[in-house]
């Protein structure tokens, strides 16, 4: 495997399981030093430290290093109910843990990736923030508000060559969406409704990820990259 990230400091928001585990695993692989901010740590050789999205503390992002080469932000939530069933309080956390949440942990680090003379950073999105999906209302209007946090970002910090895109996945195999996937009938409709005929996989989004965070995109910046199996422009 190639050495994309030798000697490159990258913070990961969420590495426990799933995407993020797997974007830790493949950035390590590729010789980087990874920090993982979450609520749990990874079985990983990272350097970790508690960060909450719904809490989020500047202090503790005090013992990174002085430079970052990228932030990769992973937290996420899914919460599909009817629009009436929807409370503003879900409404709230979903946009606190998807949307503010990716400005409490860019902030602070802004200076440290200015360092890097062009870092890369990557939010998840949802292919529900381009495509309308029933029941989707809360988390598609939160992704849509990273989106456009992610364009403006790119745009603003462009000079300073830093670079902000955007990974919008479809539904992927990861214990945020075990509900989705708990039976053989659920997994077959689900691969059934993609035009490639399966749902993703961590690494689907992690190969993608690392793609954006790298040096090999670094004439990529403001862009929403699909990565859903055809789902959001296909029919």
């Amino acid at each position: 495997m190639s050495a994309r990230f030798e000697n490159k400091n990258i913070l990961i928001i969420g590495a426990s399981t799933g995407i993020g585990h797997a974007i830790a695993s493949q950035v390590l692989a590729e010789g980087g030093t990874v920090y993982v901010g979450g609520q749990h740590k990874p079985d990983l050789a990272v350097e970790f430290f508690e960060w909450n999205a719904l809490a989020p503390d500047e202090s503790a992002f005090q013992a990174l290093p002085d430079t970052l080469h990228g932030i990769i932000y992973c937290a996420g939530t899914i919460n599909l109910k009817p629009f009436g069933r929807l409370t503003l309080e879900n409404f709230t956390n979903d946009f606190q843990m998807n949307t503010l949440g990716a400005v409490a942990a860019v902030q602070p680090n802004i200076n440290r990736l200015k360092k890097a003379k062009g870092a890369g950073v990557v939010f998840f999105s949802s292919v529900a923030a381009n495509t309308g999906f029933t029941f989707h209302t809360s988390i598609s209007m939160a992704k849509g508000g990273l989106q456009g946090l992610a364009i403006a970002l790119a745009a603003e910090f462009a000079p300073s060559g830093i670079r902000f895109n955007v990974v919008a996945p479809s539904l992927t195999d990861t214990p945020l969406a075990e509900q989705l996937l708990s039976s053989d009938d659920k997994r077959d409709a689900s691969a059934k409704r993609h035009p490639l005929g399966r749902f993703g996989t961590p690494q689907d989004l992690a190969s993608a990820a690392t793609y954006l965070a790298s040096d090999e995109a670094s004439w990529i910046t403001g862009q929403i990259l699909g990565v859903d199996g055809g789902l959001g422009k296909l029919k």
